[in-house]
């Protein structure tokens, strides 16, 4: 039996014919200014499609599911001769109404079949598709060749080599398990990856609050340098430029949080109010400097890298395996002390490898208090690093501001995760 429904053969034609007449609607306004008898399908022919699509299912029901494709055949004969002779008539080439006019008799099909829902949610998001031509050409356009090749290089290590990896432990303690490895690379490199086109589409044009926060996302280090040396030659712009580098300093709080998450759920509660209470204060002082400087517009392009190379995710999958092997080497010998210690190193340079190390151990022999103040530890370091950074290379008004703006954020979180773990 092709049937499995509760709904009646008027409810599936109703349903069937609202969707050809909801992608015709479209259809129909697109192509509104053509001259009658010259559009291959419109309202009216799609609505019928739709009907159609719900008529051959329902007659398949009865003499086999040979009509139904049948009268697919005959649908796209059908329009594949209209799209003939219009192209002929007009020399324009596209092919969109008579796909289009396929897919709302295969949704209109889909309905006695017994996928109502899924028919009209698919409709919709067709209409939607067909809707924003204009947009997401330009998007098109717009992409560059490199982000072109980032996008599919994460598709692949994400949709193509992230399931055939074998999800078991090996080594000391089985601590390499390529398929979890390999999904944190994944994790942080998606991440990295939003930030790269979220800053490319902010940019400076939008401030210097909004480039850091974008920047954050993708490379708060990177922003930070980058700003530090332009306050060498841009004089005047410290408060502009001190507002960007703080935003980017506490974006990476809320990274650091969602990763964590991620990883192990039971972090975020472990977690939220130190590294809220960082991330919140290094916003008011980037806020308070913006102020100083209000609209104030970063004359410089940060120089956005390539939004995903293959083999610095390899590298980082190794990074991040021997970052799990010696925490675990660490926790074993020199028990909370090493983990407090390696965290604290591992700060310095990366903030994302031990996250994901202390995160996964968390989920397994290593106590959450443990796990969550190595985090914090963690990313409190790398916040003092960005200051570091800020003053050495950067001018001193601007290091200053910097300072001031991250590290006293760092010792108010680190007093409210002293005061939690005191007073639970």
């Amino acid at each position: 039996m092709i049937l499995g429904h509760e709904l009646g053969p008027f409810h599936f034609l109703g349903i069937a014919l609202g969707i050809g007449l909801l992608i015709g609607l479209e259809r129909g306004w697109e192509e509104r200014e053509r001259a009658e008898g010259t559009r291959v399908a419109g309202l009216r022919t799609f609505g019928l499609i739709g009907l159609a699509g719900a008529c051959s299912a329902l007659i398949a029901e009865r003499f086999g599911e040979w009509f139904l494709g049948f009268s697919l055949v005959a649908v796209a004969i059908m329009l594949a001769a209209g799209y003939m002779r219009r192209t002929r008539e007009t020399k324009e080439i596209g092919i969109t109404s008579a796909v289009a006019g396929l897919l709302t008799f295969c949704l209109g099909a889909l309905v006695p079949l017994g996928y109502p829902l899924l028919a009209v949610s698919a409709a919709v998001v067709t209409t939607f598709l067909l809707s924003y031509k204009p947009t997401l050409h330009a998007w098109v356009g717009k992409l560059e060749k490199q982000e072109l090749r980032a996008t599919l290089k994460l598709l692949l290590i994400s949709v193509v080599l992230l399931p055939v990896l074998p999800d078991q432990g090996y080594g000391p303690w089985e601590v390499f398990n390529p398929y979890e490895i390999w999904w944190m690379v994944v994790l942080v490199a998606g991440i990295s990856y939003l930030g790269y086109f979220a800053m490319k589409v902010g940019g400076a044009t939008y401030g210097s609050v909004m480039t850091g926060v974008f920047g954050g996302l993708a490379a708060s280090t990177a922003v930070t340098l980058s700003l530090a040396r332009l306050s060498q030659q841009q004089r005047g712009l410290e408060n502009a430029l001190a507002a960007g580098i703080l935003a980017a300093g506490a974006t990476m709080y809320p990274r650091v949080l969602v990763v964590a998450s991620v990883i192990n759920p039971l972090l975020f509660p472990e977690l939220l109010l130190p590294i809220a209470t960082m991330a919140t204060a290094t916003y008011v002082a980037a806020g308070l400097a913006w102020r100083q400087t209000r609209n104030a517009e970063l004359p410089v392009d940060l120089a956005l890298q390539n939004p995903f190379q293959l083999l610095m995710a390899v590298r980082f999958g190794l990074f991040l395996a021997v970052i799990l092997l010696l925490s675990h080497l660490l926790v074993a010998y020199f028990g909370d002390k090493g983990v407090y210690l390696f965290a604290a190193a591992s700060g310095i340079a990366d903030v994302d490898a031990i996250t994901l190390s202390l995160s996964r151990m968390s989920a397994d022999e290593l106590p959450l208090r443990v796990a969550g103040l190595g985090i914090v530890i963690a990313a409190a370091i790398n916040g003092a690093v960005k200051s570091a950074i800020a003053l050495v290379i950067g001018s001193k008004s601007l290091g200053w501001r910097v300072v001031a703006g991250l590290l006293v954020p760092i010792t108010l979180g680190a007093g409210v995760y002293l005061a939690l773990s005191l007073y639970p």
